[in-house]
């Protein structure tokens, strides 16, 4: 019997790092989480010693989704959050190291080509995706092939959307960022006088009961976000709009909670179905070339290899 090919994915975060082995119809064979090990050289040597534990004939190439900037062209990371790896040439070290072909990506792109592939945009080919957590990431597809510009584009957590609003950690003020992420989200909790613990289902179910006070919350959370998202349609017409991340569900529902607003520009908002399997998913199947015509998990067989779309 033949084995399908597969690729280890890792998915790099600022606490934890996830790795998975996947196959080509984005299936996980198997799955590992830990803590990031923290400095550079620290770092690459954990990622090698993982890949040569790993290493089988059915391995055939390896992914890293990164937090921050990169380069995805040259496999660089430019910047990678609070993680000290600006500069470090991921690609070509890993590659040198495992003798396999190494992708990076920016972590919310590879999450974008899972959420493409088998998940909620499945069928999709121009999407844009947001990413809600501490902070906010974003990434873009169109026809089916990730937006770099130069290199780096898709810092969607950097549309300004209240201009002279909040300094952001870019630099700048009024960022959607300041306004509609997880950190954000805590800000107008504590504006509003609310318990510091308030989680955001508590928010929802106190709204729907008719409070005031918690309706406000998540109208100052969510309309922000409405107004990046509306600027995302304008600039790039996607069939759909994704949120993901830890948040994405509950700004999908508090989006939906809006009053409706008279616009040109008409989307449709989805929330991301992979969770925390999107980053490692995205980055096997971005190392297999596979962003396109991926079979569905359901399937029993495997569409043929398509080129390396980026």
């Amino acid at each position: 019997m033949t084995s399908k090919p597969t690729a280890l994915g890792f998915d790099v975060g600022g606490t934890n790092l996830r790795v998975a082995e996947v196959d080509a119809a984005g299936v996980i064979r198997w799955h590992h989480a830990e803590r990031v090990t923290k400095g550079r050289e620290a770092f690459m040597a954990r990622l090698i010693e993982i890949v040569a534990a790993r290493r089988s004939p059915d391995v055939k190439a390896i992914g890293v989704g990164m937090p921050g900037r990169v380069d995805a062209t040259a496999g660089r990371v430019l910047s990678a959050g609070y993680l000290d790896l600006g500069g470090l040439p991921l690609a070509d070290l890993l590659a040198t190291a495992s003798g396999l072909p190494v992708s990076v990506e920016n972590d919310c792109t590879m999450a974008l080509i899972a959420e493409c592939a088998v998940g909620a945009a499945r069928g999709e080919s121009n999407v844009v995706m947001f990413t809600i957590g501490t902070g906010i990431g974003g990434a873009i597809a169109q026809n089916g092939r990730p937006v770099h510009g130069r290199a780096t584009a898709g810092q969607l957590g950097h549309i300004t959307v209240r201009p002279g609003g909040e300094l952001c950690n870019c630099g700048r003020r009024g960022c959607v960022e300041t306004t509609s992420s997880g950190t954000a989200l805590g800000r107008h909790i504590q504006e509003a006088g609310l318990a510091s613990d308030t989680r955001v289902d508590d928010l929802f179910i106190a709204a729907e009961g008719g409070n005031k006070v918690a309706d406000s919350v998540l109208s100052a959370w969510a309309a922000p976000m409405r107004d990046a998202a509306t600027s995302m349609a304008a600039a790039f017409d996607p069939d759909v709009v994704l949120f993901g991340g830890g948040l994405g569900t509950a700004m999908v529902r508090a989006l939906e909670r809006l009053p409706p607003e008279e616009s040109w520009y008409h989307y449709d908002i989805r929330a991301a179905e992979l969770g925390d399997d999107a980053g490692v998913i995205g980055a096997a199947l971005c190392a297999l070339g596979r962003i396109e015509n991926v079979a569905s998990p359901r399937r029993t067989s495997v569409a043929a290899p398509q080129p390396a779309l980026f």
